[in-house]
């Protein structure tokens, strides 16, 4: 693996806060309260963290931990409340289903249109448009608008889409696990191949755990906001379910 830092993270936290209804404003004026919003606590709490060229980190954790809001802010989607996020390559990302997609247009049109907001030329474009039909096995769909699309076939065509933009830096969250077993088998082949060149940074927020072990170097463990564990995926993973189960005994 490559020494390299390619993505860093400096004090990076995020906060947001709760807005205001009609009804909480009405309590909050009986109380005689005069704030404007009212914290919903740190989505994250600070991180510093880097990550090397050719890396392949899984981040797990609880639902609402931040795991989703972590990629996003190194997407770019939104910006922390404090610190600073350090990128030195091109990111491609797959973050919500559908995202980047033009419910009108055919799945054709939207080859064009999602792999000119991942940053591809047309030329390099015409040249994988092929090959992204072939990976997502939409051939008989292709050319019918992406509304009539099921959620599995969007992840299909988001997927074979995200991997022919020659990203340095991918995010996944989550939308692997839509679709048919066949094809996540499909996508984790492809990944292994992407992460196999060593200039392809994953960063992969998932609740399969087997995938992390089997398939990860590296994995995050967070835990509502904070950043619990940070090692070895046999580590991580193993603690994580001490801790899931020692809950669930109460």
């Amino acid at each position: 693996m490559n020494e390299t830092i390619i993505l860093e993270l400096t004090a990076a936290s995020k906060t947001y806060h709760r807005s205001l209804d009609a009804t909480v404003l009405r309590e909050l004026f009986a109380k005689g309260l005069r704030k404007k919003n009212k914290p919903a606590g740190p989505s994250l709490a600070p991180l510093s963290l880097s990550f090397k060229t050719g890396e392949s980190v899984a981040i797990i954790g609880r639902n609402g931990s931040g795991k989703s809001t972590l990629l996003k802010m190194i997407a770019g989607i939104t910006f922390p409340s404090s610190g600073s996020i350090t990128l030195k390559g091109k990111i491609t990302s797959m973050l919500e289903l559908g995202a980047g997609f033009h419910p009108d247009f055919s799945g054709r049109e939207n080859i064009s249109l999602n792999g000119s907001l991942f940053g591809m030329s047309n030329a390099h474009l015409a040249s994988k448009t092929d090959e992204i039909i072939e990976f997502s096995e939409l051939e008989g769909k292709i050319d019918e608008q992406v509304r009539t699309y099921s959620a599995g076939m969007l992840t299909r065509l988001a997927f074979s889409i995200a991997v022919q933009a020659d990203p340095e830096i991918l995010l996944i969250d989550e939308v692997l696990s839509v679709g048919d077993i066949a094809f996540q088998q499909k996508c984790l082949k492809k990944l292994h191949q992407l992460i196999s060149r060593g200039n392809v940074t994953l960063i992969l927020v998932t609740h399969n755990l087997d995938d992390v072990l089997r398939f990860c170097q590296r994995c995050l463990w967070i835990d509502r906001g904070i950043l619990r564990l940070d090692g070895k995926p046999e580590e991580v993973v193993a603690a994580y379910k001490d801790f899931m189960l020692s809950e669930q005994q109460g």
